[in-house]
């Protein structure tokens, strides 16, 4: 419960610093972090989709997860990406997250190989809550893993003790409702798609989980207390803006550019297949970044 209640507001997809050589920059994520603790994120989570996951090795992972819990020190929750094809790799990834003492895990439905009926999907997220030591949060985007984890399939697996809820990063408002009426009050359902903030909050959401906040942090978490009355609506307004950018270049490269923009990393570095941001969107980017922090003067 106590986990549950930190999770209500704004955790931090975190991007994945990489120096000129392709390593990470160790150094580059100890600063970003930092930022984020100075600008009261409430979670971070490493090792997703912004963090760029699927680009690396399996002790790449393990070591960007001991970094950020490292450098977290306790003050707030590490949810470690487990993302994985097989329920004994996502198993895994939670084991060793658990042994560098993350407090949760984060789950997708498998990718390339999706299932044939939901069930499939019931039973591979039920399967890796059985044998976990970790809780785990859900994670719905459809558009990397090929298909939607059905209402249907949320609620079932809500039931799970272990279940803390779901990340919902579809961009689909009425698929977000759909699940809060279907699952109980104390499941976690947060909003992944930054530009539907305000809307999923003002009707049930619980937070977010935002690309965006590794870059401009202080305004996202301003966004979620504000969410509820006008200077909500000018906060998203802002923040769609810099959302539709970042929606155009793809959301580790474009974040990882308004972190170099406002200087907490040195390098918009990505890995292949991702290309780092073209100058005409850099300048787009700047532009939106400097609209937002200006929202907030």
């Amino acid at each position: 419960m106590e986990l549950q209640q930190a999770l209500r507001g704004i955790t931090t997809p975190l991007v994945t610093p990489f120096d000129d050589a392709s390593d990470i920059d160790e150094a580059a994520l100890r600063d970003l972090i930092a930022h984020l603790l100075e600008n009261d994120i409430d979670a971070v989570f490493p090792c997703g989709t912004t963090g760029e996951f699927a680009s690396l090795t399996p002790e790449e992972r393990n070591r960007v997860h001991e970094i950020t819990v490292d450098a977290v020190d306790g003050e707030v929750p590490v949810l470690a990406g487990a993302a994985a094809t097989s329920v004994a790799e996502a198993v895994d990834y939670a084991e060793d997250a658990a042994a560098i003492g993350a407090d949760a895990a984060v789950v997708t439905p498998p990718y390339f190989h999706t299932a044939n009926a939901p069930e499939g999907n019931q039973r591979f997220l039920e399967r890796i809550a059985d044998r976990s030591p970790l809780p785990l949060l859900l994670y719905n985007i459809p558009a990397c893993t090929g298909q939607r984890l059905e209402p249907e399939t949320v609620a079932a697996v809500a039931a799970h003790d272990d279940v803390l809820g779901l990340k919902d990063s579809s961009g689909d408002l009425e698929y977000f409702l759909s699940v809060v009426r279907r699952t109980p009050d104390d499941f976690l359902m947060l909003q992944g798609y930054d530009a539907l903030l305000v809307p999923a909050l003002r009707m049930g959401a619980d937070g977010g989980v935002n690309a965006l906040s590794n870059a401009v942090p202080e305004q996202l978490t301003e966004l979620y207390e504000a969410s509820a009355d006008e200077r909500g609506d000018e906060l998203q307004d802002a923040v769609s803006e810099l959302f539709g950018a970042c929606a155009t270049y793809g959301f580790a490269p474009a974040a990882k550019t308004a972190l170099e923009y406002r200087g907490v990393i040195p390098s918009d570095a990505v890995r292949p297949p991702l290309v780092e941001v073209h100058e005409d969107g850099r300048e787009t980017i700047g532009n939106a970044v400097d609209g937002l922090l200006e929202t907030s003067e």
